[in-house]
């Protein structure tokens, strides 16, 4: 029940994230009418009535490449000296 709740709650929030940001956008564009509803001794009649109807826009999400040249900085390695490793063998000693 708990999962249920939380999976409703999140796709509450999307929708809300989604109109909020104008990815969204609904608007009615037919209102809605009640039926004439009418009681006889044959029981309840209802007549008429008429949905609401709306229009949805939702924007939309383009994927695709390109080709890019990227600059890659250079490593160099540079080899210690002579000096340098013989001193670091005489302080080990």
């Amino acid at each position: 029940m708990r999962a249920i709740l939380l999976v409703l709650i999140l796709i509450v929030i999307a929708l809300i994230g989604a109109i909020a940001s104008g990815f969204l956008n609904i608007n009615q564009i037919r209102g809605a009418q009640a039926p004439a509803v009418s009681a006889t001794h044959n029981g309840i009649q209802a007549k008429g009535g008429q949905t609401p109807k709306f229009d949805v826009e939702t924007g939309s999400v383009e994927i695709g490449t390109r080709n890019a040249t990227v600059q890659v900085p250079q490593v160099k390695v540079v080899p210690p000296t002579n000096q340098a490793q013989q001193n670091v063998t005489a302080n080990a000693q």
